[in-house]
This record gives structure tokens, C-alpha cells and sequence, in this order.
């Protein structure tokens, strides 16, 4: 028996599948659901079946998994770490967990050889309870188990998590904050990205301007959902997409580090001792050199 939980993916219960637990192929997710053999929060479900945030998916009778995740040494930034939870600062490039075209030298590969994790999540994401993209920087929390993992879901849930960004977009924004409120969801043309759809998920980001340079402005960005891509896709959707962003910039990329994005600040409630706890990141090298390198703005 496999017991999967659904956080940020919605659509078809077989996409959903093999989108959390990559070992899972679509097609077989499919098979398995025609069969009778996944249930979604206790009742058996058909393929077109729609998820929502917080369902529990189980699967009877599945085939041993393709990838095998090996605990990995590595040099890890932890920011902080007890019985139950790590903060962790992750570099650009790592991708978080095991995923099809990245079965190893992961973030929980590393993870797993420095602590025992949450099993809430899958075989492939344990004690990930949210993410951020392979390019992206910055801070991560890790349940370190079930309970804690739980609490801590319960939160992203409910909005009560901080989450700031800082992100390098092109243009000069004239605003000197606002909302974006615009529903985000699988683009229709291209699955690999995501896109403001009408039938999508609500996303809103709150972003505020940090600094104005002669082509670009850097913002501090709130995150009151947490969407695939969401500031990603936002700020290309106001005409301002992320400065190095292979996926939803320009054709011509700018630098070879991807989207110019950090997550700077994180805030959770400990979910044993209900304490409120907030950590912050400094902006990557790269990130301050690019910033150097820029012309500011007279406004």
C-alpha cells in the first residue's frame, strides 16, 4: 500500500499520481485506478476523478518502485535544526527531490543522509512540505516526521506561513507595491509550464519594490498561495517576467544561473511548541554581483 498526500498539484487523479511520486508513470496510474485499486480519502475513485488541496490518495497493489533513493553525503546549508524540523538554505540549481531525468544528488538525497525524515509525503519527497524550483535559492522547511509534518502542512493550508521572495524582473515597475490576483493552472498549450487559466487554482502574490534599476526592478515578493511557478508566471502575466527565467522569459536567456529568484524569508509556527519562528537568507553571490553590475534609476 502507497498513501500519497496532495498539497499544491490539482487535475485528473492519474496525472496527479504520477506528478507526486515519480516512480508512478501516468499510464499505470490509470491502470491502477480503473482497477479499483486508489481510493481518495477512503472511497474508490475513477482516472477522471479531479483532486483538491489536502486530499489523501492510497494505492493498493502497486509495483516496487523504479528509483531507488539512496541517502547521499553532501554539504548541506541548514539554518536551523531540531527534533522535528530543519530549515534549510538551498543553492540554485539543486533540484529538491527524485523526479524523472533527476533520480539522484538531490536535495533529499543529501537529507536523508543527514536525518531521518517525515514518510507523509511518498517515497520520493520525504519531509518535504513545500517546494521551490531547481533554479531557485533559498530557504526550505523539512519535517523531520509524521507529526511535525502534519502540523506544518496544516499551516500552508491555512496561510499562516511567511514566505518572501526576492526576485530580478525586466522593466521598471512603476507602483511602488500591489497585488496580483490571477488563477494559475496547467497551460493549455504547453505542459510543461503553467499559465493564468480561468478554471486554475486562485494565486495571489503581493509583491513591493525594493529597488528601481535603468531595465529591471528588484521586488520583494509575499507569497499568500503557493503555486507552481506562481511568481514566476505572475510577473510574466503583468509584463514583467523574471530576469534569467529559461521557461517563461525571453527567448535570449539572461546569465546561466536561471530565474533570478530567492527565498529570502520563512516563517512557521514550531509545530510542537507553537513558537513563532522566522529565518532569513542573504541573496547569493551571483544574485548581489548581477545587482552590482546595474545602473539605478533616477525616479
Amino acid at each position: 500500500m502507497k498513501e500519497l498526500h496532495v498539497t499544491d498539484e490539482s487535475g485528473r487523479i492519474d496525472k496527479v499520481i504520477s506528478e507526486i511520486d515519480q516512480s508512478i508513470s501516468r499510464s499505470r496510474a490509470k491502470k491502477l485506478t480503473d482497477e479499483g485499486n486508489v481510493t481518495v480519502n477512503g472511497e474508490v475513485v475513477k482516472p477522471k476523478y479531479k483532486v483538491s488541496s489536502g486530499d489523501t490518495i492510497v494505492i493498493q497493489n502497486e509495483e516496487p518502485r523504479e528509483i531507488d533513493l539512496t541517502p547521499e553525503e553532501m554539504s548541506l546549508d541548514i539554518v536551523y535544526e531540531d527534533d522535528d524540523v530543519i530549515v534549510v538554505n538551498k543553492p540554485s540549481g539543486m533540484v529538491v527531490h527524485p523526479a524523472a531525468g533527476h533520480e539522484s544528488h538531490t536535495l533529499v538525497n543529501g537529507l536523508l543522509a543527514h536525518s531521518p525524515l517525515s514518510t507523509i509525503n511518498g517515497e520520493f519527497r520525504p519531509g518535504i512540505v513545500h517546494r521551490i524550483d531547481k533554479d531557485t535559492s533559498g530557504l526550505l522547511m523539512v519535517a523531520k516526521n509524521d507529526n511535525a509534518h502534519t502540523e506544518l502542512s496544516k499551516q500552508l493550508k491555512e496561510k499562516k506561513n511567511l514566505r518572501k521572495y526576492v526576485a530580478l524582473v525586466y522593466g521598471v515597475i512603476d507602483e511602488d507595491s500591489g497585488s496580483i490576483n490571477a488563477p494559475i493552472g496547467r497551460s493549455k498549450t504547453d505542459r510543461k509550464k503553467q499559465a493564468i487559466v480561468s478554471d486554475g487554482r486562485d494565486a495571489i502574490t503581493h509583491f513591493s519594490v525594493i529597488k528601481r534599476f535603468e531595465n529591471f526592478t528588484l521586488v520583494e515578493c509575499r507569497l499568500e498561495t503557493g503555486r507552481t511557478h506562481q511568481i514566476r508566471v505572475h510577473f510574466k502575466y503583468i509584463g514583467h517576467s523574471l530576469v534569467g527565467d529559461p521557461l517563461y522569459g525571453p527567448k535570449k536567456v539572461y546569465g546561466n544561473n536561471g530565474q533570478f529568484l530567492h527565498a529570502q524569508e520563512l516563517g512557521f509556527e514550531h509545530p510542537k511548541t507553537g513558537e513563532l519562528m522566522i529565518f532569513s537568507s542573504p541573496l547569493p553571490e551571483y544574485f548581489k554581483n548581477q545587482l552590482a553590475k546595474l545602473a539605478p534609476t533616477e525616479i
